[in-house]
């Protein structure tokens, strides 16, 4: 096993790591910029080191420095996490020329995968359902015009290389189409430096499915599906396992046809494919290289941790597990856990933390890195913690949930707790009769 793992991450993900190795004997490097010295995953990792200042391109997003942080520490790993530089194809790239070992797949998959089109052509060739656009990247007004007589309205336009809704555009009336067409491509540029966009067919009412699994070179399993369709603007606030709306039959065939197609490509590590269901019938979205944030309601049902496989695997270059070795049971949901105010439009509360009292019970996990006295800065992403609770079925998750969205005490700084609270309770999400669009349509909030 691996002796020594630099993570090259922050927050409530980094101090998951350094757990998980922790468990196995491995000695931990955590990294951090200049406003993180007092962070949870620094105190809790075997050494760090300062690669930076807050400033995410100066830290966290340094390929340089963190290069120079695993050679002065002498690690033989890096577990990049969930964002940062976790689906970065240049960084394992480097890391694979120096015999650094990356804790996720191969850069060549990254890469092949993290381009949407791509991605969307390698669905379609293995046998997964696309959704009807365009096969390739739209350069100019003229072939758009083309795809939209084709799909016809309302269309989705999305950035080739972006994600958490940057660079997308829903279009429902014909005079809009070029306006967002020309802003899409403009956003796209300037949050991943690629104007490249793809056009495709909107679902009005869809539900998010995502398949987790885990691949070595021997086998690929996967850990059955997470629903995420409680979103606001496309960013997941709620998620949980199992979904309450798959049958066994359709549940079988989107298990079958995403292992077929993670087995061709060769794909190695964990993953997760990510599908649009509306009507009865599911459509490729995305796969993304890493592990999720919402990987623990996967872990609570089927009793894995996701986090050691993936170490496993990097490691042995195999998975432990078989397919019938995965049994979930029961029900788990996860709210993620955010220094915003609702009533602000969702406005960041940076702040010092004052009294801090977090859950606990039976069933009842909580994975974060905040304490009494710690400051949330406003420089990273707002998510401070994830609260995961686990039932026999659905409705005694909700139950644990809602008792323990109770208990859940931060002052100092606006949190989500509160909405979470109204959204476990409510009709719609008590009936499992909501989707993507719930939150934007309902306006709850």
């Amino acid at each position: 096993m691996f002796k020594k793992i630099l993570i090259a991450n922050r927050g409530e993900i980094a101090v998951r790591i350094i757990r998980a190795c922790r468990e196995w004997g491995i000695s931990t490097v955590a990294i951090h910029s200049d406003v993180d010295r007092d962070s949870m995953h620094v105190k809790l990792a075997d050494e760090s080191i300062c690669v930076g200042s807050h400033q995410p391109t100066n830290s966290y997003l340094n390929i340089p420095a963190i290069l120079s942080a695993i050679e002065l520490t002498n690690s033989e790993a890096v577990h990049p996490g969930y964002g940062f530089l976790s689906e970065n194809y240049n960084f394992a790239k480097i890391l694979e020329e120096n015999n650094i070992k990356f804790i996720g797949p191969s850069s060549k998959h990254i890469k092949m995968m993290g381009d949407k089109i791509q991605a969307k052509k390698i669905a379609k060739e293995y046998g997964l359902p696309v959704i009807e656009g365009s096969e390739g990247g739209v350069k100019n007004i003229k072939d758009a015009k083309e795809i939209l007589e084709i799909t016809g309205l309302p269309v989705l336009i999305k950035a080739a290389g972006g994600g958490g809704g940057k660079g997308m555009k829903i279009v429902r009336k014909e005079n809009e189409f070029e306006n967002l067409f020309l802003t899409a491509k403009s956003e796209a540029k300037k949050y991943f430096g690629n104007d490249e966009v793809y056009i495709e067919k909107f679902f009005e009412n869809p539900r998010h499915i995502e398949v987790q699994i885990l691949a070595g070179k021997n086998r690929v399993v996967h850990l059955h599906e997470r629903d995420c369709s409680v979103q606001r603007r496309h960013q997941k606030l709620i998620e949980e396992t199992p979904s309450p709306i798959l049958n066994d039959k359709i549940r079988k065939d989107l298990f079958d046809r995403t292992v077929n197609m993670v087995e061709k490509i060769g794909y190695e590590g964990a993953g997760t494919v990510e599908f649009i269901y509306e009507d009865n019938k599911f459509y490729f979205l995305e796969m993304n290289t890493r592990v999720q944030v919402e990987h623990p309601v996967t872990e609570v049902v089927t009793g894995i941790d996701i986090i050691k496989e993936q170490i496993w695997i990097a490691f042995s270059g195999e998975t432990a597990l078989n397919q019938n070795d995965i049994q979930p049971r029961g029900h788990a949901i996860e709210c993620r856990i955010n220094a915003e105010d609702p009533s602000k439009n969702f406005q960041p509360s940076p702040g010092t933390i004052g009294m801090c009292h977090q859950p606990s019970g039976f069933r009842t996990r909580v994975d974060g890195a905040i304490y009494q006295g710690y400051k949330v800065t406003p420089y990273y992403d707002s998510m401070i913690c994830k609260l995961i609770c686990h039932g026999r079925n659905r409705t005694e998750a909700i139950q644990r949930m809602n008792r323990s969205l109770e208990e859940f005490v931060i002052e100092g700084i606006t949190t989500t707790i509160e909405l979470h609270k109204k959204l476990i309770n409510h009709k719609k999400f008590i009936n499992s009769d909501f989707n993507v669009t719930w939150l934007d349509k309902d306006k709850i909030i």
